[in-house]
């Protein structure tokens, strides 16, 4: 059986919440197989992810960031833009990149809401964490 080594990128934006989804990922792949960097904000994870995937040392890297709005840009020009470039890095290094971004329409910086997307991104990490071992075994399955 293959060992597979992810990469876990989280954006330090909201870090209380989008830390939730490490947990999820963690509750599915174990952390000895994890290497966890943490960027500024969502907009620097494409570049980072596609540094990481060059490195050849990982079967997937995964990225988490909530973009909300903020009053000043449109925010979800700024989910459109790292969802892009994380495609985009996928496609040119051959290295699957998933997506635990969130954009939600109406964030509110309440502990009610807070609780909510906290919950909501463990769940989200689960499913990243699910992702990235069945697209990896896929992978390694069509290179044998």
């Amino acid at each position: 059986m293959t060992t597979f080594r992810f990469a876990f990128i989280k954006a330090n934006w909201h870090s209380d919440i989008v830390d939730q989804a490490l947990v999820g990922f963690l509750q599915v792949i174990p952390e000895a197989q994890v290497d966890v960097f943490t960027v500024p904000g969502a907009l620097e994870m494409p570049l980072v992810a596609r540094d990481l995937a060059l490195t050849g040392k990982y079967a997937a890297v995964a990225a988490a960031a909530l973009v909300v709005d903020g009053g000043i840009y449109r925010h979800d020009f700024v989910a459109q833009a790292v969802l892009n470039g994380l495609m985009q890095t996928g496609l040119e290094t051959s290295v699957p990149i998933l997506s635990v971004s969130l954009t939600p329409h109406h964030f509110q910086e309440t502990e009610h809401h807070k609780n909510i997307y906290r919950d909501h991104f463990v769940l989200k990490g689960k499913e990243a964490g699910k992702a990235a071992l069945e697209i990896s075994k896929l992978r390694a399955s069509i290179a044998k």
